[in-house]
């Protein structure tokens, strides 16, 4: 069923304070056009520079998420995105006045209720989903981090935390459906243990910290006059240690909120994947370090999707354009060189060729004449003489043109080629010819599998020239 992408229908702004660094932020939402997706803009900067929120742009991990780019900086955007996600978005502007955005109670509850204020509208385009197409997993053994993305057709989450800590415990936390993050997950704050509190105080890492916006595991002995302490910091009266472990500045939303605001975390950061996902993501241990090359991993798995659904597939027993007596009217090149048995299409901007691989050419003899496979030269030779097809078609006399390399670059073998493969080479214009020099980007595949891939650029001179130059 096709969906439409959404946005809100008016700008909704909140005030609050950056965890880290203290600073006063007003953070507004704005409707975006179609294929917008989430982007923060940074208004307090000279120019406004927009940050696209995109895992690649990620800067630091090591007290949230932070986003680079433009010369600008954008801080903990992870309840924020989550928020997004939760709330079925696709296009929004986050305007900031500031470098991080406001912590308000750790939670995304009222950034939802914010959005919520503000409506929703659907839009023209349709909403590009990216399902997850086999199972793709992230490990980190020393920090016994564990994620997998399974095949669903829907967005489902299931998340297990372990800190080794007798307070805390082992906790898991699951939706079944990402429609649950507003009533299950939404109003789960952030945690740290009290010794980590007791650091970043210590080493002013939390300006904008108070105890209103965290939950705060006591997982080691205090005393009174620590506790005192802390009162002192915090403005508080008096502090204690409630039942649970943890400091009595609040109770526990649920019983498992520290698992549940992981989950909240991974949402939002997931979303800097920068598509809609369908799949199951469970996750052990995971924090944003881990979330962020997760994400990264899920992005290069698009880009080999998008990949495959470009890359069109030949039948190499279709008619000809050109037979092999055709080309060598055009190439100059003869067996046993001539390694393009007939082109299937010609525009001014590409070209397909074929070319046979059969047991009895030359090279096979002294080239693993035990386990038999296409040299990878020979390969990048045969790309090069289609190409040169499409180079020469561009002259009205190609019979008196030679067509020489210049450069090869981001030459990849993918798979061998093997006695009996028919191979399929697709080359493109990379930019228009000029001066009779081509850049093309080169493809070759057996059957629907890409098998090699390259660069080249090539120069076209006529013959005379050539004769004249040596």
């Amino acid at each position: 069923m096709n969906v439409r992408q959404k946005t809100i229908s008016k700008e909704v702004s909140v005030y609050g304070v950056g965890l880290h660094t203290g600073k006063n932020v007003n953070l507004t939402f704005c409707p975006a056009p179609e294929n917008h997706g989430f982007k923060f803009q940074r208004i307090d900067i000279v120019g406004q520079p927009i940050i696209n929120a995109d895992a690649d742009l990620v800067s630091d991990t090591s007290r949230g998420t932070t986003l680079s780019q433009h010369g600008a900086t954008v801080s903990t955007v992870e309840h924020v995105l989550a928020s997004l996600v939760g709330m079925d978005l696709d296009n929004i502007l986050i305007k900031l006045d500031g470098p991080e955005t406001p912590i308000l109670d750790g939670s995304s509850i009222q950034f939802v209720d914010l959005l919520e204020q503000a409506g929703t509208i659907e839009q023209n385009a349709y909403r590009e989903y990216f399902v997850i197409p086999h199972n793709i997993t992230y490990t980190e053994e020393d920090r016994r981090v564990e994620i997998v993305a399974m095949p669903l057709d829907d967005y489902r989450f299931t998340c297990m935390i372990d800190y080794n800590s007798p307070v805390l415990g082992s906790q898991h936390a699951g939706i079944n459906t990402i429609a649950e993050f507003k009533k299950e997950i939404a109003s789960c704050r952030t945690f740290c243990f009290l010794h980590e509190l007791e650091y970043q105080l210590k080493h002013n890492l939390i300006k904008g910290g108070d105890l209103n916006n965290a939950i705060v595991i006591v997982d080691k002995e205090v005393d009174r006059e620590e506790l005192d302490n802390l009162a002192k910091l915090f403005n508080r009266k008096d502090i204690n240690v409630a039942p649970q472990g943890i400091l009595n500045n609040m109770e526990l939303r649920y019983q498992n909120e520290p698992a549940r605001h992981k989950l909240l975390d991974m949402i939002g950061d997931l979303a800097l994947v920068g598509m809609h996902l369908k799949g199951h993501i469970m996750a052990a241990r995971p924090g944003h370090a881990a979330n962020i090359a997760f994400a990264k991993k899920i992005k290069a798995a698009i880009k080999k999707e998008k990949s495959k659904k470009l890359q069109k597939v030949y039948d190499p027993a279709s008619p000809a354009l050109y037979d092999v007596v055709k080309i060598m009217e055009i190439l100059p090149h003869r067996a046993p060189f001539l390694f393009v048995d007939k082109i299937l299409e010609l525009s001014k901007n590409h070209v397909v060729g074929v070319k046979n691989v059969t047991m009895n050419e030359e090279f096979f003899k002294g080239h693993f004449p035990g386990a038999p496979v296409l040299p990878g030269v020979i390969q990048i030779e045969s790309m090069a003489q289609v190409g040169g097809i499409l180079v020469l078609s561009t002259v009205p006399d190609p019979h008196n043109y030679l067509t020489y390399f210049l450069k090869i670059d981001k030459v990849r073998f993918r798979a061998q080629v093997l006695p009996g493969d028919t191979l399929v080479f697709r080359c493109d214009l990379l930019e228009p010819i000029r001066r009779g020099i081509a850049q093309m980007k080169g493809v070759g595949m057996v059957g629907d599998k890409v098998v090699v891939e390259a660069e080249m650029m090539a120069q076209i001179s006529k013959v005379k020239q050539v004769v004249e130059a040596s």
